[in-house]
């Protein structure tokens, strides 16, 4: 089934893909350049082949009317674009979900350009958007994992990541030092999202 394009008097308007992979779960939607949704679908994360299959099945419904595809996902993932594993999500914690090829299982089904970044990128990119003017921003986000995306006049910081906020070092609490806790992060120990 295709979904007729949007018309606005004369003009025709492209549909644009959107998800937002988090590690709980997934939100698809599909809007136009005016930034009005016309379908958004949400499910949860589970196994990577279930859960992408649920995003394809979404998209092939708007497939010949689409324009590109953008995805911001948990991580970590790798976002440049001259490495081999460019859009997978490498070595998260989230089970079954390490070196997961998302771009690559999702792109395979469409003939459109795939954007992928970070999910703290791409909801920081959205507040400039929407919030017209504003050219250096942070934009935090505390879910399953805690991340910041930055922007400052319009470039975002961190290279070919995002800032990794989740991961800077916090004092222990006197109560978790007396119990030896440690926190539970995979990557290090003492970190705020651990």
């Amino acid at each position: 089934m295709s979904i007729k394009l949007v018309i606005e008097g004369e003009k025709m308007t492209k549909l644009y893909g959107s998800v937002e992979a988090g590690g709980t779960k997934f939100v698809c939607a599909v809007g136009d350049e005016n930034f009005q949704v016309v379908e958004k679908v949400q499910f949860p994360t589970t196994t990577p082949y279930e859960t992408i299959d649920k995003t394809v099945a979404f998209f092939k419904r708007f497939e010949a009317d689409l324009a590109g595809i953008a995805i911001g996902s948990f991580g970590p993932i790798d976002i440049d674009e001259n490495s081999e594993t460019y859009g997978y999500i490498t070595t998260t914690p989230k089970p079954h979900w390490a070196n997961v090829d998302l771009v690559g299982l999702i792109s395979k089904h469409f003939k459109v350009p795939m954007y992928f970044t970070t999910d703290v990128n791409s909801s920081a990119y959205g507040e400039t958007i929407v919030r017209k003017g504003v050219k250096s921003l942070v934009y935090y986000t505390i879910g399953t994992g805690i991340g910041a995306g930055a922007i400052q006049n319009g470039e975002f910081i961190g290279g070919i990541g995002h800032t990794e906020a989740g991961h800077v070092y916090v004092a222990p609490h006197p109560q978790d030092v007396a119990n030896n806790y440690t926190g539970f992060c995979p990557f290090h120990k003492g970190c705020l999202e651990g």
